[in-house]
This record gives C-alpha cells, structure tokens and sequence, in this order.
C-alpha cells in the first residue's frame, strides 16, 4: 500500500518562483531514491477558519503563501530507505555550492509520514 508523505508550509509570495526551483531540484531526489510522484501546490483558495485553518498551522503572514505538497511511495519501508539516504546525501544541503537556497522559513513547515487507507478514483 502506498506511503504518503506531506508538508505544508508558508512560503513568502515573492518567492514563487525560487520555491518551484528549489522544489525541482530536491524532489528529483525523492523520485531517485524510489517515490514515484512528488506533488506540489501553491495556496490559491486557502480560506480563514474560525477555530484553526492552513495558514494559522504555519504562521504564515499577509506576505506569505500557504504551499502543500506530498510525496509518494510505493510503501513505507522504500520510504524510510529513501529518506535516510536523503539525510546522508550533499545535494540535500543548502549549503553544498550548486544546491538552491531554501526559500521559506523551514521552522515553520508542518510534515508528517501517512498510511494511506482509501483511494477512490473517477
């Protein structure tokens, strides 16, 4: 069964364009070492709840946009394989030369690893 990843995060509007960079670069890397689909989402119908909502989740200010996204996996075990070698890889390091900086603010960011238990298709 398929193993899910997910993040939300708020990201500063201005910086649209170096999160699709930053984004193109790292998820190459989850597809390399075994996802099979990286999605990701920028906020365009995000609404204010009355008791907790997407933007309040991250902190994200007047200035910010609230991105999603989840990677995929084939399950959990390719998943934890795949994220250890992440952490051990240079090309995840915004400090390595060559690698995008992070364009948000990663403290911030809300992630979690999920079972996926239903899938209805069209």
């Amino acid at each position: 069964m398929p193993y899910i990843d997910g993040f939300v995060i708020a990201v500063p509007t201005a910086n649209k364009q170096q999160f699709i960079e930053h984004a193109r670069h790292f998820d190459t890397l989850f597809l390399e070492l075994g996802a099979t689909r990286v999605i990701e989402s920028w906020g365009d119908d995000v609404p204010d709840g009355k008791l907790t909502d997407f933007r309040r989740a991250v902190q994200a200010t007047a200035d910010e946009t609230v991105a999603f996204s989840w990677v995929e996996w084939p399950d959990k075990a390719t998943r934890d394989a795949g994220m250890l070698k992440m952490r051990e890889d240079p090309r995840m390091d915004p400090a390595t030369p060559g690698n995008p900086p992070i364009p948000f603010d990663g403290r911030r960011m809300i992630f979690g690893g999920f079972e996926q238990v239903l899938e209805v298709k069209a």
